[in-house]
């Protein structure tokens, strides 16, 4: 038999490989099932597995992995790095003795770094500067020990890169809900009320407040230049801040329609009936999925910017504001929401970038071709 039809064959299965869910949401699971559903659309078969170690303990859980990689040399498995998805307390120690095993396996070990630096960046508590210091140890080793190495923010922005970085390759996420995308109109002047989506607000003391101010002061602000607004909120942390949304926004003329957690088809739906995309969960930036969410139904976004929103999103559908200047942030809800030329103009480069960069087939695309793997019906010569 034709041997490099053997390592094709070989190459046309993938692994994707996760550490310890997250709770009452996991967009790194969602992320893999998206990037599955693709790939597979490509005539690539992708699995996913987990090590089980939070459940079982570290012992049991390599143990598992020992077993469940028997099938894997020669495959491709991609590594999901986050620092908690690999460590209880931001220790991920774990994620390194995984790489191992798979190259001991012999496996071909692929990284992709949802997490491309240290968490606490800014933080002066010990503790906080030792899980930094693990942090980067555990990321620059996963780099050399891996064979591809996939970030998810433009490579320009990871600043301990080498810079001979062949082996790195800048793959954006997609959005975590369905692409739904459809060319509207923009809002008319004479409708009522204009309706603003916020995706997620971060469930963490301190986290909450300061986004909940920054909400509550776009929203102050725009409803006495636009009239009455109203104010959807859905997703992860949304309910925990529903109490402290009515108290900020208490006498504003702004309905708030807190929806909690919904499916992903019910969180297209309530894109498709929105206007504008408020942004405060930090800058938005490739890693964003929920952001992504904004670009992949083509409403516009109105976000905050740093260093990483670059790349793609350089051409997306985004008013800019500078990070954390919550005046600029609420002229420029106030700009998208009553400019009917500027929305049609986010529309439509948010609709050309979802199109050229973000739509999970370009993504899948991109991963095959970093990888090298080729559609086991091309070895029929079948096109996928």
């Amino acid at each position: 038999m034709d041997q490099s039809r053997v390592d094709k064959k070989q190459m046309s299965s993938l692994v994707v490989l996760l550490g310890r869910p997250d709770a009452p949401t996991d967009g790194v699971a969602d992320y893999c099932a998206f990037l599955a559903k693709a790939v597979e659309a490509r005539g690539i078969h992708m699995s996913v597995a987990r090590v089980h170690w939070a459940e079982n303990g570290w012992l049991n859980g390599l143990r598992g992995l020992w077993r469940d990689s028997t099938q894997w040399r020669d495959h491709w498995v991609l590594l999901q790095y986050t620092a908690l998805s690999w460590s209880r307390r931001g220790f991920p120690f774990g994620a390194v003795a995984t790489l191992a095993i798979l190259r001991r396996r012999g496996a071909r070990c692929a990284v992709v770094f949802h997490d491309p630096r240290r968490q606490s960046e800014t933080s002066t508590r010990w503790i906080d500067h030792a899980r930094g210091v693990c942090q980067e140890w555990v990321i620059h080793k996963l780099y050399k020990m891996a064979a591809k190495s996939i970030f998810t923010v433009p490579l320009r922005t990871v600043a301990w890169l080498p810079r001979e970085n062949n082996k790195a390759a800048f793959i954006p996420i997609g959005s975590n809900i369905p692409e739904r995308a459809h060319h509207r109109v923009a809002p008319s002047s004479a409708t009522k009320e204009k309706t603003v989506i916020v995706f997620g607000v971060t469930a963490s003391p301190g986290a909450t407040e300061q986004e909940v101010r920054d909400i509550a002061v776009v929203m102050l602000e725009a409803g006495k230049a636009l009239g009455r607004l109203r104010l959807v909120v859905v997703g992860r942390g949304s309910v925990e801040a529903e109490e402290l949304l009515e108290r900020a926004l208490r006498g504003a003329d702004v309905e708030l329609l807190v929806r909690g957690l919904l499916s992903a088809e019910e969180i297209a739906a309530e894109f498709e009936s929105a206007d504008a995309l408020l942004f405060v969960r930090g800058a938005v930036t490739p890693q964003r999925g929920t952001a992504m969410a904004g670009i992949a139904s083509g409403i516009p976004i109105v976000g905050y910017r740093d260093e990483s929103s670059s790349g793609p999103l350089d051409d997306a559908g985004v008013q800019w504001s500078p990070w954390q200047d919550r005046d600029a942030l609420a002229r420029g809800l106030i700009h998208v929401l009553s400019d009917a030329r500027l929305w049609m103009e986010l529309n439509k480069r948010n609709l050309q970038v979802q199109e050229m960069y973000f739509s999970w087939a370009i993504i899948a695309k991109q991963f095959c071709k970093v990888l090298g793997v080729e559609a086991t019906s091309l070895e029929s010569g079948r096109e996928p």
